[in-house]
Order: structure tokens, then C-alpha cells, then sequence
């Protein structure tokens, strides 16, 4: 079966999708600059994917912020080139690359990558940003990224995994937490609850990453049921993001994202491709031992041993009350397109339609 870009969503249905691009660079201002060169054909192959997929709003994971959204417009005016018109668009400051002026990753040395609030080169280093058909009301954005980790509800006063010093000013959310509502076509609101967690990885016994990686997931919960000093969003949701972290298999604590998959607010469409399980059974590896379905999938890691292999990584969770029409992951088995995709990024873009609240 040979899988061809996405299918037109219905009439009366929006489309919302998130992608994890990693169009991220190691100076501010080179994004912008590798965008209007048009040379980059790592580039050239997201917005072939992204016009395939055609949706509506669109979360972007891991691409670079400026303060004016210079390098999102020069990428929003591209695709519009390519028929992908988004007259919208959003992106705020991120955690990564965020000085803390101390020595978070213990090397003995300040203002590192490691030392920030995300990891990063320089603020603004692999951000998120929303390109929308529909209008993103900004001045209603919650953005919870200057939570401290320390004061999560449910997380109390326990002990962190890291110094004293630390947890007194080590935000929760590695890249952000917004909540950013978007004006439906009947005059409601859609709230799109969007984050990236912290990959489980890249640390020591202490398991900080993953640690925090299951708490920035389990923030949303906590929100939805009002376990903050902000009430809970009134209207349909949608928690939307990149988790980095499998129901089953990988590193991680595979327990906080069940708990959200299973949160009485929310519904899982299980987006699935073709794609998905005719990678894990041709790559093997660490793929064969893995308990999920493979046809879940959304990222293709390597799959060597103590490599992690494919996993289910980025998430669309719509509340109840919505009624959703399709879903999918943008992974075909095969052919120019399949090629395309595979060039574009080792995560897949994730898309569900959703049924417009009458």
C-alpha cells in the first residue's frame, strides 16, 4: 500500500497538526538566513510535507524564535508559495537557551547550554511556534513557561534532582507551556494547550530529564483539572505537543503520558500511518522487542542496541466534547513522497480533523 500526502479534511472540520521540524540553528538570525537562501533542501522538504498535509493550525516544534517572528513570516511566506496560506501566526519567547547564571548540568562552568533554563545555545534556540488560517487571539495566550518546577501542583515541596540552589529557579517547562486560544469559524474558541517536553535522556542516575520530561506532561492534567491558580479553560481543548515519551517502550516515565492518553477531558484518535510498521519491521533492531503498535509511531530513531527505535512521541488529544472526523500520521510506505518525508525530519507530522462545535 503506497500512502499519498494526507487527504482533504471535510467540509465543516478544522485540521490541527503538529510537526517537530528541528529547523534549528546554532546562531541567531542562521534560520532566517538558510529560509531566504532557499538552498537548504532539509527546508524544501518540510514545507513539501507541510503543504501535503494541508492544515489549518499548525504547531511547529523545535524552530528557532526572534523577537519580531522574522524567521516564522520569511517560513509562512514560503509556504504560501506553495498554495499553504496562514495569515496567522504566533511564537513567544522560549526557556531554552535562557540564562539561569548558574551551574545546572554540574560541569563546573556557568552559561553553558546545559546551564539554561532549556537546553540551548542562545534564548529563543529551538522555540515552538503556531501558523493558523484561524485568527490566534494573543492577548488571551496563558503562558505558563515561568512556573517553577519546585511549585507544580502535585509536585509539592518534594526533593528535585538537583541543588537547592537550582530548584529555587528552575522553570517546569524545558521549552514552553501555552495555552492559546483561536477563534473558530461560528465565533467560539478552540484552546490549543501546547508544550514540548524534556527528552528522558541526556542525564545520570538522578533521572532529572525524565523527571521532568513526566511532569511537564503531567502539568496539563493539573490544569484541566483545575489544580492551578488559573481556572481550567472554558470550551474545547486540545492538548497538542511533543512529549517525548512512549506509552511503552523507550526511556521515560511512560506512566505520565498514559495518565494523559486516560484523562476523563480528553479523547486519543490514535493517528496511525502505514508507514509506521513497514519501518519497524523492515529496520528490526530494537524495534522487535517493543510492545507498542508500531503503526503508532512518530519519530524514527535509530535502532541499534541501547538506541531507542520508533516511537510515539508527539501527541493530539482533543477534549470530549469535540467530535473527531480522521486522523493520521504523515508517514507513507514508500515512493517520492516517502522520500520527502524522510528528508524532512526524523518525527512525522501528526494531523486530526475535528468535526467545527455547531
Amino acid at each position: 500500500m503506497l500512502l499519498t500526502p494526507a487527504p482533504a479534511s471535510p467540509a465543516g472540520s478544522v485540521r490541527v497538526a503538529t510537526y517537530h521540524v528541528g529547523l534549528t540553528r546554532d546562531g541567531p538570525g542562521l534560520l532566517l538566513r538558510d529560509i531566504l537562501r532557499e538552498q537548504d533542501s532539509r527546508i524544501g522538504a518540510v514545507i513539501n510535507v507541510i503543504a501535503a498535509a494541508d492544515p489549518d493550525i499548525l504547531l511547529l516544534q523545535k524552530f528557532d524564535y526572534d523577537h519580531d517572528l522574522v524567521a516564522l513570516d520569511a517560513f509562512a511566506d514560503r509556504l504560501g508559495r506553495r498554495g499553504a496560506v496562514y495569515p496567522h501566526r504566533f511564537a513567544l519567547l522560549p526557556n531554552t537557551g535562557m540564562a539561569t547564571g548558574l551551574d545546572i548540568d554540574g560541569d563546573g562552568r556557568r552559561g553553558g547550554p546545559g546551564d539554561a533554563q532549556g537546553f540551548g545555545n542562545f534564548a529563543g534556540q529551538a522555540g515552538m511556534a503556531i501558523l493558523s488560517r484561524l485568527p490566534v487571539m494573543g492577548k488571551d495566550v496563558r503562558d505558563f513557561s515561568d512556573i517553577l518546577w519546585r511549585d507544580l501542583a502535585g509536585a509539592g515541596r518534594q526533593a528535585l534532582p538537583v541543588a537547592p540552589e537550582v530548584a529555587g529557579v528552575l522553570r517546569l517547562s524545558s521549552v514552553a507551556h501555552w495555552d492559546v486560544p483561536v477563534v473558530l469559524p461560528g465565533g467560539g474558541r478552540l484552546h490549543l494547550l501546547t508544550w514540548h517536553g524534556s527528552p528522558p535522556v541526556f542525564d545520570g542516575p538522578e533521572d532529572r530529564n525524565g523527571r521532568r520530561g513526566a511532569a511537564e506532561a503531567l502539568f496539563w492534567a493539573r490544569y484541566l483539572e483545575g489544580g492551578l491558580p488559573h481556572p481550567p479553560p472554558e470550551g474545547p481543548v486540545v492538548v497538542i505537543g511533543v512529549a517525548n515519551i512512549d506509552p511503552l517502550d523507550g526511556e521515560g516515565r511512560h506512566g505520565a503520558i498514559r495518565h494523559l492518553l486516560d484523562h476523563p477531558r480528553l479523547q486519543d484518535p490514535a493517528p496511525r500511518s502505514a508507514g509506521g510498521a513497514v519501518a519497524a519491521e523492515a529496520q528490526g533492531g530494537v524495534n522487535a522487542g517493543h510492545r507498542g503498535d508500531p503503526a503508532l509511531d512518530t519519530a524514527d530513531w535509530p535502532d541499534g542496541t541501547g538506541a531507542p527505535g520508533n516511537l510515539r512521541v508527539s501527541y493530539i488529544l482533543p477534549g470530549r466534547g469535540l467530535k473527531v472526523l480522521a486522523s493520521g500520521v504523515l508517514w507513507p510506505d514508500g515512493g517520492a513522497f516517502g522520500e520527502t518525508v524522510i528528508a524532512a525530519s526524523r518525527h512525522r507530522l501528526v494531523w486530526v480533523d475535528l468535526a467545527l462545535p455547531e
